[in-house]
């Protein structure tokens, strides 16, 4: 499989450079970040949750944990983890725990944790388990320039 088609719409659509580079298939964001030799500060990943307006999106860092009650309390209501049937729904054109940290290619709200902003490069996976996404950070921070930001994970 290559970049998910809703992503790759969204980024082409949003002038985003970016770029894709397979590698072998992974289970994990740590170890997609170790297949492909890249901090795993530098690798987005996201985390699909669920209130009772909806749904939104978490990105962090894969070398963060993420702290649920911290973001309750950033947006004052209680929020859960989506359940995998619900994601699938979401992001049919990807593989199961592949989906891309772009909330809103899949008009999803998104709230972004400060520790993945600012880095030079940024990485994510393009909605399978073997293809990475690259692009700058500048690009990266630019596509999560509407989301909402704050601190809500701790590194591993």
């Amino acid at each position: 499989m290559a970049t998910a088609i809703t992503l790759a719409q969204y980024l082409t659509n949003q002038g985003a450079e970016y770029d894709v580079r397979a590698h072998a298939p992974t289970v994990s964001s740590m170890r997609t970040a170790e297949a492909c030799h890249v901090s795993a500060e530098c690798l987005a990943k996201a985390v699909v949750l669920k209130d009772e307006t909806g749904y939104l999106m978490a990105v962090l860092p894969a070398s963060h944990n993420l702290r649920l009650e911290d973001i309750e309390m950033q947006l004052n209501r209680s929020v859960r983890l989506a359940f995998e049937e619900e994601i699938e729904r979401l992001f049919p054109d990807c593989v199961r725990g592949a989906v891309p940290p772009v909330g809103a290619a899949y008009g999803l709200a998104t709230i972004v944790d400060d520790a993945i902003i600012d880095n030079f490069d940024v990485y994510f996976e393009g909605g399978d388990h073997a293809t990475l996404v690259h692009m700058s950070g500048a690009d990266f921070d630019r596509l999560m320039a509407d989301a909402h930001h704050g601190r809500f994970s701790a590194h591993v």
